[in-house]
């Protein structure tokens, strides 16, 4: 955004405080698109199906306050309105490594008792009582696995971002 100093315009970077609003799009290293705020890209994607009642808009937040990934959190550092880069952020500023110490193992017997009775699918997502979300990897004759870690935890991610407005602190 440009404000007015003096006879002069300037300019007004993004900094750590300020209030800004992005449109953006999320993939994969491998281009698989996990999260847009475009309704057009959601739509072409098939992403919207998996939430129907989302309403797709540009992002307002406050940059540093930790409302997106630190990777993006920090590449909006520095940015003006009017700019739109690709940003690659690595697995640490990200979702984090994948962790094998969050993948846990349960008798199939115990596991179904747990989950009152149900029988369990792989690809099916529990919450615990803590409201810790597992996917379940694996159902087995005796083994129950459950995956801990965020569905992005070990992957590169890259981010389309458009900044739409920059309000300074």
């Amino acid at each position: 955004m440009r404000y007015p100093c003096g006879t002069a315009w300037t300019t007004v970077t993004i900094a750590n405080g300020d209030a800004v609003t992005i449109e953006y799009t999320g993939r994969t290293e491998a281009g698989t698109v996990f999260d847009t705020s475009r309704a057009s890209v959601a739509a072409e994607t098939g992403i919207d199906e998996a939430q129907p009642d989302r309403e797709y808009s540009p992002l307002t937040l406050e940059v540093g306050s930790g409302a997106v990934i630190e990777g993006l959190d920090e590449a909006l550092v520095g940015l003006e309105a009017g700019d739109t880069p690709t940003v690659t952020i690595p697995p640490e500023k990200g979702y984090g490594e994948h962790e094998e110490s969050r993948v846990r193992e349960h008798d199939a017997d115990d596991f179904v008792d747990m989950i009152g009775g149900q029988t369990p699918e792989e690809g099916s997502h529990i919450e615990t009582e803590s409201g810790d979300v597992a996917e379940i990897t694996h159902v087995g004759s005796d083994v129950v696995r459950l995956d801990f870690n965020h569905s992005l935890a070990g992957a590169t991610l890259e981010f389309d971002v458009e900044v739409v407005d920059v309000n300074p602190d």
